[in-house]
């Protein structure tokens, strides 16, 4: 984040709110729902930019049309304490890894992974494990969604390695 300090009102999350729906919605759209000029509302969207409120904009797809077809979710436990540094390190050179948090109880780190098929998933999982500080590792294979409200769901997917295009 800039040092920048940024006041955040009401205008501005309905502003935030608005690109979160459909961040193709225009700045003169925006406005006239929220009594704003479109100037008003891109000089906003710029402040939040700058400040690193809004810190970017995603295209959501559907995982399996880019032929991501098998999704899991990887708890792993380390040996000793394995820094989040290292964690983070390794996960950079797995495409498979859409996201890697540090965890509260049992597990060191959380992995979600998406893969094209199972077999896919298990040579993932096997590097993962041949890394040395990786003590052990607990799948949760995703069997259906039940519920997706997130913004960034399916954001930053890339086509998998080796897809046909």
């Amino acid at each position: 984040m800039t040092s920048k300090s940024a006041s955040f009102d009401e205008l501005d999350r309905k502003i935030v709110a608005a690109l979160v729906a459909n961040a193709r919605t225009s700045f003169t759209e925006i406005g006239a729902a929220i009594g704003l000029s479109a100037t008003a509302v891109k000089r906003r969207v710029d402040r939040m930019r700058e400040t690193d409120i809004i810190t970017g904009f995603t295209t959501t797809v559907r995982p399996a049309a880019l032929g991501w077809r098998t999704e899991a979710y990887v708890e792993v436990y380390c040996d000793g304490a394995a820094p989040p540094r290292r964690i983070a390190e390794v996960v950079r050179n797995h495409p498979e890894i859409m996201a890697a948090m540090t965890v509260t109880g049992g597990a060191d780190a959380l992995l979600h992974v998406r893969a094209t098929d199972v077999e896919h998933f298990e040579n993932v999982l096997e590097r993962i494990r041949a890394e040395p500080f990786v003590r052990k590792t607990i799948s949760y294979m995703v069997l259906s969604h039940l519920l997706t409200n997130s913004p960034e769901a399916g954001a930053g997917l890339a086509a998998p390695p080796g897809a046909a295009e």
